[in-house]
């Protein structure tokens, strides 16, 4: 089976959805649990897929974090050497950075509402985003620049860069398409500090996540299958 590397920095915001899409396409999961396991660059020869799941940290906090600085060395060898990387929120961030460009605080996005699709986004496997009406989850504080070699895919008006590729074996999502409704009581629980901090209406929340839910798991198991078959024939 082919090999796909997960880092993990929370125990409840795993592969979610994506976890029986992958198994379907043959890959065997390995999750590396941030600032226990050992992640750097050495990995990057022994797998076939890497998976830079969210967190509640910034990206440039690697002198508080230093487990970060072994996940940007992973990254940057990845994709140099063409093994295809999936950067999910954190994951994201420091896909910009492996990139070169900057990660920095920027509008708190929390709950769900649409992302508004470039012309390249509606080409690409994002398109079936479209089956909920745009909606996704989005739950972040930070954002980045555009690194220089990627194509912007989606935004919002808060948040310009929502998605990003680089060729065809880098994507970089800022929303959170793998979340699963089943779990989702989890993220509240976890999440309550930011979440009181924000002032967000928790019931509004959960209700919002039963009504949409449907609607994001169909629209995320096509993306990511989309994706994964197009980095098989790439």
């Amino acid at each position: 089976m082919k090999r796909a590397c997960v880092i993990r920095h929370l125990a409840f915001e795993d592969l979610g959805i994506l976890a029986p899409v992958l198994a379907a396409r043959g890959y065997d999961i390995d999750y590396r649990e941030a600032g226990i396991d050992d992640i750097g660059p050495a990995l990057s020869g022994a797998i076939d897929l890497l998976v830079v799941l969210g967190g509640p940290i910034g990206a440039y906090e690697e002198a508080t974090y230093p487990c970060l600085t072994g996940e940007l060395q992973l990254i940057e060898r990845c994709l140099r050497n063409q093994i295809p990387v999936l950067g999910i929120c954190l994951g994201a961030q420091l896909m910009a950075r492996a990139l070169g460009t900057t990660v920095y605080p920027g509008t708190k996005e929390i709950g769900f509402s649409p992302i508004t699709l470039t012309d390249a986004g509606r080409r690409s496997c994002l398109r079936w985003v479209g089956d909920a009406d745009g909606v996704v989850l989005h739950w972040h504080g930070d954002t980045f620049d555009l690194p220089p070699a990627a194509e912007r895919l989606a935004s919002t008006p808060a948040t310009p860069n929502q998605a990003f590729t680089v060729g065809r074996r880098a994507l970089a999502l800022q929303f959170h398409l793998k979340a699963d409704p089943a779990g989702f009581e989890r993220w509240l629980i976890g999440h309550t500090c930011e979440l009181a901090g924000a002032k967000i209406n928790i019931p509004a929340l959960r209700a919002a996540a039963a009504s949409q839910g449907a609607a994001t798991v169909r629209a995320g198991r096509n993306v990511f299958d989309d994706w994964l078959g197009s980095i098989t024939t790439a």
